[in-house]
């Protein structure tokens, strides 16, 4: 991500220093026999973002895009990012499919509210290989190694 900042700032810099202004309305005068006046209107410049189609379902990714332009400069950025719960339902399903039921539930229960909704139900998340009552007495004998709670921001 700083290699992409940086390259980014060297970028608008160097191109900044070495732009000329565009025009985009110019009027020239031409004296003859009469007099001419010609006006040249050009288009606006413009930064195009680019797009992140997700075309495939099966990919946890989510792209993101935006440009800005000004009379000199134009930039435009895009991207991916992870949808980190998507992954963690694959690989849970991946699991179960393979016929590992109780790593599937593992790693569904690394999430917090999975392993609430585990224990309000009298089964909880295993735990080093323990299930059931033995999983529940290993869970309150290690409550740090309980999932974080995530605290959703509104």
């Amino acid at each position: 991500m700083r290699k992409i900042i940086t390259s980014l700032t060297f970028l608008l810099v160097t191109t900044a220093a070495l732009s000329q202004p565009i025009v985009t309305e110019s009027t020239s005068t031409t004296t003859t026999n009469g007099e001419t006046t010609t006006t040249v209107k050009s288009p606006p410049p413009s930064a195009i973002s680019p797009t992140i189609t997700n075309i495939n379902s099966d990919v946890c990714a989510v792209g993101f895009g935006g440009a800005a332009q000004t009379q000199i400069l134009g930039i435009s950025f895009g991207g991916t990012t992870t949808d980190w719960n998507c992954e963690r339902l694959k690989l849970s399903k991946t699991l179960f499919d393979m016929g590992m039921k109780v790593a599937a539930v593992a790693t569904m229960c690394q999430d917090r509210r999975v392993f609430d909704a585990m224990m309000a139900a009298g089964t909880p998340c295993p735990i080093d290989g323990k299930i059931g009552q033995e999983a529940k007495t290993a869970w309150e004998e290690h409550p740090e190694r309980q999932p974080k709670v995530v605290t959703e921001k509104r």
